[in-house]
């Protein structure tokens, strides 16, 4: 009978610790991959092996790959789910499922009263909110913000705004090449007694997350570009 695991993957290629290390157990169990890239999905299980099980290889040709955002991935997804496969789906980072897009698959498997397994592993979001000192009880993630700067203030204040009505926090996240100007455009948007966290490279060495107002971010503006990072913000 078919089973779908939701395989986490590092969020930093020197991230590994925080991937426990039954998940290769689960590895080992699949038959085909379901992932957003073959390359680095290959990368990251020979890595793994290297971490968690040293001395022991995997034989990554033993198992079949297909790309989840091709056009025929999901047919094919049902078609193997047919045939019984044990199915794994591995985003490129982090947990998949959670803004991702493996989700279409999953909806798939729960269409068609198959067996989910959710997988332990780091999620941007979660690790970000939980370090920020926000309010981890009612919290929305919002995706990439608008590029166009006239809508990307927009977007800000209808934010901020429902933050306030809410008592909510708000997540989102930028290309890392673009990490400076939206950082730019937030503090001068946002009301200064607003709380705004950055959280930087989670799970690698040079990690940190850093809750402040932004008044108090306006003095001592962070240079990110090119970092993964994700953004919190909350009114109050």
């Amino acid at each position: 009978m078919s089973t779908v695991y939701l395989i986490p993957a590092a969020l930093q290629e020197d991230g590994l610790t925080a991937i426990p290390s039954y998940i290769t157990d689960s590895i080992r169990q699949c038959a085909v991959f379901f992932v957003e890239n073959e390359r680095t999905t290959r990368r990251y299980f020979k890595q793994l092996w290297k971490t968690c099980l040293p001395g022991q290889d995997i034989v990554i040709d033993d198992y079949e790959w297909i790309n989840m955002t091709e056009d025929h991935a999901t047919a094919l997804f049902r078609e193997k789910l047919k045939e019984g496969k044990i199915i794994g789906i591995v985003s490129e980072a982090g947990c998949p499922g959670v803004a991702d897009p493996g989700q279409a698959l999953v909806a798939i498997a729960q269409e068609m009263n198959v067996a989910v397994k959710p997988l332990v592993g780091p999620s941007s979001i979660l690790l970000a909110l939980m370090a920020s000192g926000m309010n981890g009880q009612q919290f929305k993630f919002n995706g990439y913000l608008p590029i166009d700067n006239q809508q990307r203030v927009k977007a800000l204040k209808e934010l901020e705004a429902e933050s306030a009505k809410k008592n909510c926090t708000q997540l989102f996240i930028e290309t890392p090449y673009r990490n400076n100007q939206l950082i730019e455009a937030v503090l001068k948007t946002g009301h200064p007694n607003s709380l705004f966290c950055i959280a930087v490279d989670l799970t690698g060495p040079t990690e940190w997350v850093k809750t402040k107002t932004i008044a108090q971010w306006q003095k001592e503006k962070p240079e990110l570009h090119k970092r993964p990072a994700i953004f919190l913000l909350q009114a109050r």
